[in-house]
């Protein structure tokens, strides 16, 4: 039965990287936000779904609960693990968006999210890798003009135009994190970063006999290199009472792009579909350029009672003012801001009896004042993400030297404002992974 258990493990691990890898390559986006078609696309936490339902804690924790619980937020945390970790998730949304005197809007969507692995090298260090999502990009609106945007009342033909984009960014990671001493532990991430975006702008006259529409694609190919630092240090109040002091950090790194512009005219048939593109007018790929990704530090302290409770806070404050993105000009972006707040409290780890008693209850607030700042008239608009998190640990059954739980969490917020035009963004977010405890690598001797 371990055996058997072990192998569809290593099948799922292996069918989970070959989905994901197919994602992020194609031509899909797995968001609905009209504020990913600024710089990257939304950016993804790194977060895992037992640190999400805590507000998205990650800087100043390792293991919680008598669990060896993965969190690539902060490297040095590998340290702490003595058993083979593995670690599956999906992500699933809901979007509703508004706008002052347009109708409203709802959005879902469903990826496998990532999956993550780690094993102990030695009693004080362990090895981890895996892919996870890094940013995401997914909208269409349209916009229409009257008078055939001239202003002349005597040209009754409107003027459509339309904005969509799609594509996504994924992160392949590898970390080693270990301890020096009783306290401190330290680690690193190395990680390729990789993917496709995709914008198009068209123009359309629908009430114009035999017209030919114009669409403007730019693509992005993005690869390229990024590290993580990480530093944890514990201060025992007694053996089970502890605080944890975190920082990690994703290092300023200059990765690969190349763009690619295309010109084409397109019309519509006589049951208003579009016929595939009549004409190409140009087409231009730039030579690879340094798309320059920011530094982003990670600031937090845990206060933890041994299978019990947790509680922390954390600060986040990344450079995206530096971003730089080849191709794309007349965008501004400001540094972001993250303040996290959460905790979880299992009422009795060890209850035979109880199975209620075992879980471990989340709760926490996120507010992001992100990268984002939107020109509108003689102003720009930060925009702000407020959210508040909830999540289960729901341990099941333990087989020999092997542990499982599964861990839901749940996002319940709103992006962005109606104010200036802009759109309101309300969402929820689920989040459910799989993950795995056990001894692998272990040889076993007889007496």
């Amino acid at each position: 039965m371990i055996k058997f258990t072990k192998l569809f493990i290593t099948f799922l691990l292996a069918l989970t990287v070959f989905r994901v890898s197919a994602q992020s390559t194609a031509s899909t986006s797995t968001t609905s936000s009209p504020y990913s078609q600024f710089g990257i696309g939304t950016l993804d936490q790194m977060a895992l779904p037992q640190t999400i339902g805590m507000g998205g804690l990650g800087a100043a924790i390792n293991n919680f609960s008598g669990y060896f619980n993965l969190n690539p937020v902060n490297p040095a945390s590998y340290g702490s693990l003595r058993l083979t970790v593995i670690d599956i998730g999906i992500y699933g949304s809901t979007t509703n968006l508004s706008q002052s005197g347009q109708p409203s809007q709802s959005n879902g969507n469903f990826r496998v999210n990532h999956v993550a692995f780690a094993f102990p090298v030695s009693k004080k260090s362990a090895l981890s890798f895996g892919l996870q999502p890094y940013s995401s990009m997914g909208y269409n609106y349209t916009t229409t003009k009257k008078n055939f945007g001239t202003g002349n009342a005597a040209d009754t033909n409107a003027v459509n135009y339309l904005y969509s984009g799609q594509g996504d960014l994924t992160k392949a990671y590898i970390g080693y994190g270990f301890g020096i001493g009783k306290h401190l532990l330290l680690g690193a991430n190395a990680s390729y970063i990789f993917g496709n975006l995709h914008q198009y702008s068209s123009t359309e006259i629908p009430t114009l006999f035999s017209s030919v529409d114009s669409r403007v694609e730019d693509s992005y190919a993005i690869g390229g290199a990024s590290y993580d630092i990480g530093a944890q240090y514990t201060i025992d109040f007694t053996d089970s009472k502890h605080l944890i002091l975190g920082y990690s950090a994703t290092l300023s790194s200059n990765i690969n792009s190349q763009h690619t512009n295309i010109v084409s005219q397109y019309t519509y048939d006589d049951s208003g579909n579009e016929n595939v593109a009549s004409d190409t007018l140009s087409e231009t790929k730039d030579p690879k350029a340094k798309l320059r990704l920011p530094y982003i530090g990670r600031y937090g302290v845990t206060f933890v009672s041994d299978n019990k409770f947790l509680i922390g806070a954390e600060y986040s404050q990344g450079n995206w003012s530096q971003l730089s993105i080849p191709g794309i000009t007349g965008q501004t972006y400001q540094n972001s801001k993250t303040y996290n707040l959460g905790g979880q409290f299992t009422p009795d780890a060890n209850a035979l009896s109880n199975y209620w008693a075992t879980i471990d209850y989340r709760l926490g607030v996120i507010y992001n004042q992100s990268y984002v700042d939107v020109q509108t008239g003689n102003s720009n608009t930060n925009i702000t993400n407020k959210a508040i998190t909830f999540g289960l640990g729901l341990p099941l059954r333990p087989g020999y030297a092997s542990y499982y739980k599964i861990n839901f969490a749940v996002e319940v917020g709103t992006q962005g404002t109606e104010a200036n035009g802009l759109v309101k963004e309300n969402y929820v977010n689920f989040h459910l992974s799989f993950a795995l405890n056990d001894k692998w690598f272990t040889k076993y001797k007889l007496d």
